[in-house]
């Protein structure tokens, strides 16, 4: 078997330029809870980092072009880039968005030899202006890695090609399934290569990472692996449904893809299965049928299986120029046993079960020993969270001006408390003159340096002070002011950020950004 892998570097990037019809300047990121989660090849140039937070990144660059994840995004422009390989292979599996893999030895047959058809991939991908790279291999796993450099590993020469890879490549691309802990322990174990992974005994892995360290080795070793979307005896679960009214807009795909993804997991559940690949297949009004095969790392939920149907048809109705769909099939390809239920609060698969456990324990406890967070109005940052039972639903509170509230990003963390000792800081002038805040809510001088405990950053940029006059009327009034403080420690490190508030005549550490 040869198989091509097709790499899309930066995918959520490339995604966003192309929804925007490439009106979007570079340097570009895409930032998820306020830190870079993918930036372009021109950004990098620039120092951006994955994981950087984007205050760190637009210091860099202020010219930062910055779009939010939407994964929904990604999913739905690459269904619809999926579908320009059609006309190069019948074998195409889309691993994540952003990275397929295509039976090239099938497609060489038809085109001439695997170094066309694999040429003609690379155009296909060109022809929509998005950068690709193919790597050839004899298994999946390999031609994944050998797409990174775009190598060609000859038949049979997958142990050598891996052989001086590092490790830790692994870790560069989730498709690939390797436990994170697992790749740093073999790090640290002196194994720095893929090469000398292969080399422990195959029940040394086992016995000492189980399964996923099994799963590593067999990578290591060039194992034979499974065909690229192969046709594998399963259980009749598939489900279809036929429109009374051709499906053609975009809203009414997203409703099949719902009904027909809670459909096939009611079946599966009934079957004791889970789903790890799935073929979605249309007819459409031109008796013609098209289909594409998704391959998750994980069981699909019923979420994600909407998501990739709503993606994929999306893809043909607004991108492939598929016209309307009048049937619609969700087989699944590939089942699996269903692991046993993790973490609480595990993402997905564990809604029912976190809830009877909620209220077993409301049951034991009471109502008010489980609490859920909920956002209301407020000037700082502790008033804009209220705690509320679990389960218990509240009407939202009326949007109201709020004069004097810190403006957006919040801060990440809350501080001790400003009555909290841990929470004085000392704020100077470049004269080393303590900065106040004045009757006319003004600062006094322009801060310098910050002390915080044994901590000393230089000052590099601040907001405010934002005035609070709080129950003036009272005996008591609340007067305090707040101020955004960023500065970089003496040593030279990433930026920090404090949300400080003056409060009897001295600064203290409100919240924390970042």
């Amino acid at each position: 078997m040869r198989v091509a892998a097709v790499w899309f570097p930066d995918w959520p990037v490339q995604a966003a330029r192309l929804e925007a019809g490439d009106e979007l300047s570079e340097p570009m990121v895409v930032a998820a809870q306020h830190r870079v989660k993918v930036c372009s090849r021109t950004a990098r140039g620039r120092g951006v980092r994955r994981g950087m937070k984007i205050r760190h990144a637009q210091a860099l660059v202020p010219e930062l072009t910055v779009m939010e994840d939407n994964p929904d995004r990604d999913g739905r422009m690459f269904a619809a880039l999926a579908a320009s390989f059609d006309d190069v292979a019948s074998s195409v599996e889309v691993l994540r968005p952003g990275l397929v893999v295509v039976d090239v030895a099938a497609a060489g047959k038809f085109h001439g030899g695997e170094d066309r058809a694999t040429e003609m991939l690379i155009d296909a991908a060109a022809r929509r202006g998005i950068d690709a790279l193919a790597g050839v291999a004899d298994e999946i796993a390999t031609a994944v890695l050998a797409a990174r450099s775009s190598a060609v590993v000859p038949p049979g020469g997958s142990r050598q090609f891996l052989a001086s890879q590092p490790v830790r490549m692994l870790l560069a691309e989730v498709a690939l399934g390797a436990d994170t802990e697992v790749v740093k322990a073999l790090s640290q174990l002196g194994l720095a290569t893929l090469g000398d992974v292969a080399e422990v005994p195959a029940t040394a892995m086992s016995t000492r990472f189980g399964a996923r360290g099994t799963h590593i080795h067999r990578i290591a070793c060039a194992a034979p692996d499974r065909r690229v979307a192969p046709e594998l005896p399963v259980a009749d679960l598939a489900v279809a449904v036929t429109p009374e009214e051709p499906i053609d807009r975009v809203d009414a795909a997203a409703f099949a893809a719902r009904a027909l993804a809670a459909s096939l997991h009611a079946r599966l559940k009934a079957a004791g299965r889970v789903c790890v690949r799935l073929k979605v297949t249309a007819e459409l009004g031109s008796g013609e049928r098209v289909e594409r095969v998704w391959r998750t790392r994980e069981a699909l939920t019923e979420a994600g299986t909407a998501d990739r149907v709503r993606w994929q048809l999306d893809g043909w109705l607004t991108g492939g120029g598929a016209g309307e769909i009048t049937s619609l099939v969700l087989e699944p390809l590939e089942l699996a046993e269903p692991e046993v239920v993790g973490e609480l609060w595990a993402d997905g698969t564990t809604t029912d079960e976190a809830r009877r456990v909620v209220e077993r324990v409301q049951s034991q406890l009471g109502i008010e020993a489980v609490l859920q967070p909920r956002l209301v109005g407020g000037r700082g940052v502790a008033e804009r969270v209220e705690l509320v039972p679990y389960g218990e639903s509240r009407a939202a509170p009326a949007a109201a001006p709020w004069p004097g509230a810190i403006p957006p990003p919040l801060p990440a963390r809350l501080g001790e408390g400003i009555d909290h000792p841990a929470s004085k800081v000392v704020l100077i002038d470049a004269e080393a003159a303590p900065v106040g805040v004045s009757a006319e809510v003004l600062l006094t001088s322009s801060p310098y340096a910050l002390g915080w405990g044994t901590k000393r950053y230089l000052v590099t940029g601040w907001a405010g002070p934002w005035p609070v006059d709080e129950g003036w009327w009272g005996a008591a009034p609340n007067r305090v002011a707040r101020l955004q403080v960023v500065g970089v420690p003496e040593e030279g490190s990433e930026p920090c950020g404090w949300l400080l508030v003056w409060v009897r005549q001295r600064w203290r550490v409100e919240a924390v950004y970042g």
